[in-house]
C-alpha cells in the first residue's frame, strides 16, 4: 500500500521543434548553482525545456499537450526539500532493509528481472547478464558507504517505495506534500491512478540510461542538481529501444558516451530537449518520452521523489499521437512474439509486411 493511498484525492510533436536554445540558469543574481563543466559531453542537439512559475495557465497547455515542463516555486514537496538530507533520511527512513542498485560503473541501466527467465527468452537462449545487483541494506551501512565513496569503489543508487513501512516522520512530512496539487493535475488531464511514489537517493555522477515509461511522472528534486535530458516519442526509431521481450525493454541500446553509429545510423539525427533540475524543481515528463538521467558530477548526493500516474483512457483521434503509435508497436511486437513464439522470427515477418509493399 502507498502512504498517499489514504490521502483524499480529488477524482505531440510530430516533428520536435522545442523551445529555446541551451542556457545556464542564474540564481542569487550572477551566481549559477551548477556549471557547465559538471554535465557530461554528448553529441546531442537539445534544447531547453521551458520553466514556468506554478500558478502559470501554460502549464496546463504543456500537459495538455504532451510536452514536458519545469514546474518552479511549488510547494509539491517542500517539507522534503527543507528536511530529507542524508542526516535526516539515516535517522528517519527506518531500519529494515532498503532497496539498494550496486554497479561497477557510473551507470545504473533498468532491467525487467521477470523476462530474463521468461517462456520465450529462455526457450531461445537469450543471454543475458544484469548490468546492477539487487540488494537489500539498512540505511546506515548504505549512508556510510555513500559517504566514504572513493574512486574505484562500487557505486550506489537507492530506489525505496514511498510505503507506511517508511519511519513515521517521513510519513508525516510525504503526507504534508501539496496532494491538492498534484491530485488537481491528475483529474485535470484525466489521468489514471497514482500508482507509486519512489524515493532516489543517488550518488554523484551517477546516471538512468536513456529509457521511456508507460506512466506521467511528476519527478520531484528534493536535494542536489540532476540533469534530464528528453526525447519525444516520434523520436522511437532512432534512440533503437531493445525488443520487448529482452529484460531491456523500453531501453534505448545506443551508448550515448560511445554511440556507435554504424550500428544505430539514426541516431545522428536524434532531437531533444534537457533542464537541470534543482531542489524545489517537478519536471513534468508525459508518458511514453524517453528520458535519460544523471546527478551532475561533483554535486553531491541526489534525493529524488516521483510521482508516477497511469495513463488516461485512451481516446483515438486521428491522426494518432505519436506516444499512440508507440502503444501500437509495442502490442503488435507483443502479439507477433506471442503467436511465433521466436523472437528471431518476428524481425523477418515484419520486414516482409512491409519490403515492397510501403514506402516511407
Amino acid at each position: 500500500m502507498i502512504i498517499s493511498s489514504n490521502i483524499k484525492r480529488h477524482k505531440s510533436l510530430s516533428k520536435p521543434s522545442f523551445y529555446a536554445p541551451r542556457r545556464n540558469r542564474k540564481m542569487d543574481g550572477d551566481k549559477k548553482p551548477w556549471d557547465p563543466s559538471q554535465l557530461r559531453k554528448y553529441d546531442l542537439n537539445l534544447e531547453e525545456i521551458p520553466r514556468l512559475h506554478y500558478k502559470d495557465s501554460k502549464i496546463d497547455e504543456f500537459i495538455k499537450g504532451n510536452k514536458p515542463v519545469v514546474i518552479t516555486e511549488s510547494n509539491v514537496v517542500k517539507p522534503a526539500v527543507q528536511r530529507w538530507n542524508l542526516d535526516y533520511l539515516e535517522r528517519n527512513l527506518g531500519h529494515s532493509g532498503h532497496t539498494v542498485f550496486v554497479s561497477q560503473n557510473h551507470k545504473f541501466k533498468y532491467y525487467d528481472e521477470k523476462k530474463i527467465y521468461n517462456r520465450v527468452s529462455n526457450s531461445k537462449g537469450v543471454e543475458f547478464t544484469p548490468p546492477t545487483k539487487k540488494v537489500e541494506m539498512r540505511i546506515e551501512d548504505f549512508m556510510k558507504k555513500v559517504k566514504e565513496w572513493k574512486k574505484g569503489d562500487e557505486r550506489l543508487y537507492l530506489q525505496q517505495s514511498l510505503t507506511t513501512t517508511v519511519g513515521n516522520n517521513i510519513v508525516e512530512d510525504f503526507v504534508k506534500f501539496d496532494w491538492d496539487y498534484v491530485n488537481g493535475k491528475q483529474t485535470k488531464h484525466n489521468w489514471g491512478p497514482l500508482t507509486s511514489n519512489l524515493l532516489f537517493v543517488a550518488m554523484e555522477g551517477n546516471q538512468t540510461p536513456c529509457h521511456y515509461d508507460e506512466q506521467e511522472n511528476f519527478f520531484a528534486q528534493v536535494q542536489g542538481y540532476k540533469r534530464c535530458i528528453l526525447f519525444p516519442p516520434s523520436q522511437f526509431e532512432c534512440l533503437y529501444p531493445y525488443p520487448v521481450y529482452h529484460p531491456h525493454d523500453r531501453q534505448s541500446m545506443v551508448d550515448f558516451e560511445r554511440p556507435d553509429y554504424s550500428k544505430f545510423p539514426k541516431f545522428k539525427n536524434v532531437r531533444g530537449c534537457e533542464a537541470v533540475v534543482g531542489p524545489g524543481d517537478v519536471l513534468y515528463i508525459p508518458i511514453y518520452w524517453w528520458h535519460h538521467i544523471e546527478s551532475l558530477l561533483r554535486g553531491g548526493p541526489t534525493v529524488t521523489v516521483n510521482f508516477w500516474y497511469k495513463g488516461g483512457p485512451s481516446t483515438l483521434e486521428y491522426p494518432l499521437k505519436d506516444h499512440q503509435k508507440v502503444s501500437i508497436t509495442r502490442n503488435v511486437e507483443k502479439m507477433l512474439l506471442e503467436v511465433l513464439q521466436d523472437p528471431k522470427e518476428v524481425g523477418p515477418l515484419l520486414r516482409s509486411m512491409v519490403l515492397g509493399r510501403y514506402t516511407e
